[in-house]
């Protein structure tokens, strides 16, 4: 099902925090350089630590094309920074407690509307959405989705 807001300008007025507690402008990256976001149901959980790895152990391969990679889940700061800190996360994972970004980028609930979705953005360094990736249970294919449209973005 193709996505509201592929080929339209990825929302980027948007402060949210790491899980350092520092602020995260996303208009400082977003159309500055391509930009993986990757929105996630939950710190902890079986199937998310699965993708975050999967974003983790590919991370060289993501930064080679120039991308800045960013998780996001309504989970807290302090919820964030345990989780990074035990999975050796190496890129920002965002606290979006109001889910105002979630509602931006139109992720939609998915298991019956009991779990937030997970959805990949994969955003040009024009600030154009180029890709998006919508699979709650295909963990790993949020990563080859990603690097596939990185890929075709470096060749353009």
């Amino acid at each position: 099902m193709p996505h509201n807001l592929l080929n339209k300008l990825a929302p980027k007025n948007f402060i949210l925090k790491n899980q350092k507690a520092e602020n995260v402008n996303l208009a400082e990256i977003i159309g500055v350089k391509p930009t993986v976001l990757f929105f996630y149901p939950k710190d902890n959980t079986a199937g998310c630590t699965k993708e975050v790895c999967q974003f983790r152990d590919q991370f060289d391969v993501l930064t080679k094309h120039g991308a800045t990679v960013l998780g996001v889940s309504s989970d807290s700061v302090e919820s964030h920074q345990e989780f990074a800190s035990k999975q050796k996360l190496q890129f920002d994972i965002l606290s979006d407690e109001k889910q105002d970004l979630r509602t931006a980028y139109e992720v939609p609930k998915s298991m019956l509307g009991l779990l937030p979705g997970r959805v990949t953005f994969i955003i040009g360094k024009d600030g154009l959405i180029k890709e998006v990736f919508n699979s709650q249970l295909d963990t790993n294919g949020h990563v080859k989705a990603s690097i596939k449209a990185l890929e075709a973005e470096n060749k353009e």
